[in-house]
């Protein structure tokens, strides 16, 4: 049954934890099957560093972005076997990825392996310590983009996610963004925080990892989404095969448009948003943009009944 007012979410990186998707395998075969292909599509066991760890080998890039997108298509593969099916799906940076998948436009052995090239490209594109993401929270769009501009003093200083009215991400050479974050405290940010992260994802710096994704990508076959896919770097409908590739190429350079994705959502009449995957961020993110929105979760067996519930009785 689609409902004309759900939208599915798929989360990136950062929702990555130590146990994801292992309940989900534990009762639904085909959540189990999915981590079986992941494991056969990369020739390792990729099931094991999600459901065991270590919490470090879950952190690298080029693991965790296969992890996030496989723990993801399991909770989405068992909430279609219940029968339902969104009007629409959306995912924040990797998180495009899975809805992708879910939308018919990739399958999924193409879509794992090529995020598995995606974070191992991103993560090569900029030397360990050259580059940094900061948080900046309580600052508009257009004042934390006055603040990278000044900052950058030649360098690279850029809105990388713009997650909430509450909430950009800057992306850039790290002095560059130390340099951002003082700025923006100085300017009334209720905070700036440097993130602990591994590389400065979606600033220009990425351009090689862009260019080498671009090739992998040329070879995949696409298909006409089956559902329209909310875009990051446009924050607009895809509805077409080619589209879809080239704004996932864009991607890696391009901020993530997500307050103004899910703000298209509303527009188009979505009432309910479902984060399928690990974590809780997008959840998160919803209630700051919306409070008035219903914000569920798939992650396990618990909020999987609760949400199927929940949708059950809307419909």
């Amino acid at each position: 049954m689609t409902t004309s007012n759900i939208a599915f979410l798929f989360p990136g990186q950062g929702s990555q934890a130590v146990g994801m998707g292992k309940d989900l395998t534990e009762k639904h075969s085909t959540a189990r099957q999915t981590f079986d292909e992941a494991d056969e599509a990369l020739g390792y066991k990729l099931s094991e560093a999600c459901f065991e760890g270590p919490e470090d080998k879950l952190r690298l890039t080029e693991i965790t972005q296969p992890a996030i997108l496989t723990t993801s298509v399991a909770a989405w593969r068992v909430l279609q076997e219940r029968g339902f099916k969104p009007a629409f799906v959306a995912g924040h940076s990797l998180g495009e990825y899975s809805a992708h998948v879910a939308a018919g436009t990739l399958s999924f052995a193409d879509a794992v392996r090529a995020v598995r090239n995606r974070g191992k490209y991103m993560q090569e594109a900029v030397p360990v310590g050259v580059g940094a993401m900061a948080a900046v929270l309580g600052m508009d769009l257009e004042r934390v983009a006055g603040v990278c501009t000044d900052a950058a003093q030649g360098e690279v200083c850029e809105p990388a996610n713009i997650n909430s009215p509450e909430q950009i991400v800057i992306s850039g050479t790290k002095s560059a963004v130390e340099r951002a974050t003082t700025l923006a405290s100085e300017r009334g940010a209720k905070r700036a925080i440097l993130l602990p992260v591994s590389a400065p994802f979606h600033c220009s710096l990425m351009k090689p990892a862009q260019d080498r994704l671009a090739t992998d990508l040329a070879t995949l076959a696409f298909q006409k989404p089956g559902v329209p896919v909310a875009c990051n770097v446009d924050a607009a409908l895809l509805e077409e095969a080619d589209h879809s590739r080239e704004a996932l190429v864009r991607q890696v350079t391009g901020s993530v448009k997500w307050d103004q994705s899910i703000r298209l959502l509303i527009a188009q009449g979505v009432q309910t948003f479902v984060e399928v995957g690990p974590g809780k961020v997008l959840c998160g993110l919803m209630r700051q943009i919306d409070r008035s929105k219903a914000a569920l979760n798939v992650g396990d067996e618990a909020s999987l009944q609760k949400t199927s519930e929940h949708i059950a009785v809307g419909v």
